[in-house]
């Protein structure tokens, strides 16, 4: 059934399908499934080069089993706020990380980044990570390291002085900026190659094309960012604002 779990005999077609090459759209089709399912299939499985029915079938089960035994402690959590469905928040955020992990992203570090921008207060203690994605925190603690350093969250104290980490409506405009300056750096290195292997050679002229290509991506990334924080942004705090 479309809207169904994925059966073992689905995920053998899909470990077929991946084997022969096919991309996430195309077993999804054959399957008669979204994308998104395939592609968080996959990715939380072992990636397209590792996956294998049998395992992932275990452990989904594994993970279904888990979650029937945690639910009469989560019940009433922040999950449910604004009459969310539990069930629903869950797979979303799976699908959102699984996005992340596309990226670049290690598992557990996707996982987090996920979790803080799919929490209304935008943060989160390394306990609430730790307990909200039943791992330990030390998964945590490696995960929001690599986060911070990339600058896609900080760190900050709340009022019983506990350590918090936050995503808020700058921090993804900062972490394009910085990666806006990354391109325009490797630009600046390309350029620098013309002089060393010689104007009007044929090496130099593919360093100089690569240096007004990424000159001209990292200008627009700039002003897009600037520009869509200007008038696209939506502010909480006017929302709450309003609110009787």
């Amino acid at each position: 059934m479309p809207g169904g779990r994925l059966t073992q005999q689905d995920r053998q077609q899909i470990a077929l399908g991946l084997a022969d090459g096919l991309a996430y759209a195309e077993i999804a089709r054959r399957l008669d499934r979204p994308t998104s399912t395939i592609t968080r299939e996959v990715m939380r499985n072992g990636g397209p080069t590792a996956y294998r029915a049998d395992l992932a079938h275990r452990a989904t089960e594994r993970r279904t089993h888990h979650r029937r035994k945690a639910a009469p402690r989560n019940s009433g959590t922040s999950s449910q706020a604004h009459g969310r469905d539990a069930e629903a928040v869950r797979e979303y955020e799976e699908v959102f990380a699984t996005v992340f992990m596309q990226s670049g992203l290690p598992k557990m570090t996707a996982r987090v980044l996920a979790s803080l921008y799919t929490t209304d207060a935008g943060s989160l203690t390394a306990s609430e990570l730790a307990g909200r994605l039943q791992v330990s925190p030390a998964s945590v603690s490696k995960a929001t390291t690599f986060l911070e350093s990339q600058g896609l969250i900080r760190r900050e104290r709340d009022e019983r002085r506990r350590e918090r980490y936050v995503v808020d409506d700058d921090v993804l405009y900062q972490s394009m900026m910085a990666s806006a300056r990354a391109t325009a750096h490797l630009g600046e290195v390309a350029r620098q190659g013309v002089g060393v292997l010689g104007p009007g050679t044929p090496a130099a002229a593919r360093l100089e094309n690569i240096a007004r290509f990424v000159a001209f991506v990292s200008e627009s990334i700039v002003r897009a960012a600037d520009q869509a924080r200007e008038i696209l942004h939506t502010r909480t705090d006017t929302t709450s604002d309003s609110a009787p």
